[in-house]
């Protein structure tokens, strides 16, 4: 892999520095891994060892922590209404209804298990440039037309909200402010309109300029994302981990 590749990966550090292949395939297995725990001691070290990879990617903790409450925010309803719609042991009851035991047990495996999954996902997969995924993808046998998608996805996003903040801008121009009416919803209607036959035009324009400069559907990669030593560590270290969370699992036992 070549230096500039490896400025464009994300932070220093063991996990920064390691090769983009590696840190998909290791995200990919510690999830399957992690999805297929049952026993709470191999969970908690799941997450153990998710914070680990944290602290080795050198991210900030305070802006990670709040995308994972910011997901915790999406099932928490979830958990908190499984001890109650689950049968089982009875372990307390509120306003007449029994929440089970079994119910508590799990609500707090699936808890355990997302934050870890999303925690890893994020050290591993969120610090990488998109570019950088979208070769690493490739490298690794992924249909081409999934990365295309989401290059151009991932391109062309920033381009569709410049294109947004004109088509305001022009609103407000002419004193437009939104209110609770019928004429504001036919102006965002309208807004959003524009804004797709905007980016319709644009799209046709992008296309004949890039057949104009010969482009066949292909993308020709010049990095060939050799693997270096600290590499063979890096790939050393998952796997004992890995091998770890399955004998902690196979140790323990199925809680329920």
């Amino acid at each position: 892999m070549s230096q500039d590749a490896r400025r464009l990966i994300g932070p220093a550090g063991l996990i920064g520095g390691a090769d983009p292949r590696l840190r998909i395939v290791t995200c990919v297995a510690f999830s399957f891994v992690t999805v297929a725990l049952d026993s709470f001691p191999a969970l908690f070290m799941a997450l153990g060892l998710s914070f680990m990879a944290l602290f080795g990617s050198r991210l900030p903790m305070r802006r990670t922590l709040k995308r994972m409450i910011t997901m915790d925010s999406f099932i928490i309803f979830m958990l908190a209404t499984l001890p109650f719609t689950m049968p089982g042991t009875e372990l307390f009851t509120l306003f007449g209804y029994p929440a089970s035991l079994e119910g508590f047990y799990r609500a707090s495996e699936i808890a355990l298990t997302a934050n870890a999954v999303v925690l890893m996902m994020l050290t591993l997969v969120g610090t990488m440039d998109a570019v950088i995924f979208g070769h690493a993808l490739y490298r690794l046998r992924v249909p081409e037309s999934l990365i295309h998608l989401l290059l151009f996805t991932v391109r062309y996003i920033d381009v569709i909200q410049q294109e947004y903040q004109r088509l305001r801008l022009a609103m407000r121009a002419r004193a437009f402010k939104a209110r609770n009416s019928l004429h504001t919803y036919r102006s965002f209607g309208y807004l959003i309109g524009m804004l797709l036959v905007r980016s319709l035009e644009r799209s046709e324009r992008i296309l004949q300029a890039m057949k104009c400069r010969g482009f066949s559907g292909k993308f020709y990669l010049l990095d060939s994302m050799h693997l270096h030593p600290r590499d063979y560590s890096f790939a050393a270290l998952s796997v004992m981990a890995l091998i770890g969370l399955i004998l902690m699992e196979v140790g323990f036992g199925r809680s329920f």
